[in-house]
């Protein structure tokens, strides 16, 4: 018998949308205190999820989602870096 798999779903801080856990990138909170993205969803700290693309990740620090989300505020040099890793992914 096969059996079906629960795919993880989580909600893109950006557009609101439900997505498979897979198709969206994690950006993480470290114990730290840095802000970045972690495509493996693995690393060790406070999360919020956006979509692959850089209008999600805009979406989401323009309505303070982000912040609220990851209980920090991000600076702006913080947020051109994520931009720029976005690109890379």
């Amino acid at each position: 018998m096969n059996r079906l798999r629960k795919i993880p779903q989580r909600m893109c801080v950006g557009c609101g949308e439900m997505r498979d856990k897979k198709a969206l990138i994690r950006v993480v909170r470290t114990p730290e205190g840095a802000i970045l993205l972690d495509p493996t969803g693995k690393k060790s700290g406070r999360g919020a999820y956006v979509c692959s693309n850089t209008e999600c990740l805009t979406k989401a620090i323009k309505a303070r989602r982000l912040e609220k989300a990851l209980r920090q505020a991000i600076s702006p040099d913080v947020v051109e870096n994520l931009k720029a890793q976005m690109g890379e992914v």
